[in-house]
């Protein structure tokens, strides 16, 4: 598995990732090796509910493995900012099956 051309243009930038299992960890793009391992630093994990407004649970620097990731998207800064997290309701991602 190959990294790709897009996420060289992405280090350094605010990042949205989606795992394999569902989870959404948006932070900031620090290195990736070839198989798409990656490191965030300034990373949380977003949580959505029903219910609920979205939980951020801070995690700090992370790293994800490759063959965990199902979606790589640069996040715009601006736009997210303008979002209320906490009237935002979404069922959430279920895992991803192969």
């Amino acid at each position: 598995m190959s990294a790709g051309p897009g996420l060289e243009s992405l280090v350094d930038q605010t990042i949205s990732v989606i795992t394999n299992d569902g989870r959404n960890i948006v932070g900031v793009l620090k290195g990736f090796d070839q198989a798409t391992n990656i490191i965030l630093d300034e990373s949380h994990e977003r949580v959505y509910s029903t219910k609920e407004g979205v939980q951020q649970l801070v995690l700090g620097l992370y790293i994800i493995r490759g063959d965990n990731i199902s979606v790589v998207g640069e996040l715009d800064d601006e736009l997210d900012s303008s979002l209320d997290l906490s009237k935002l309701r979404a069922h959430p991602l279920k895992p991803v099956i192969h």
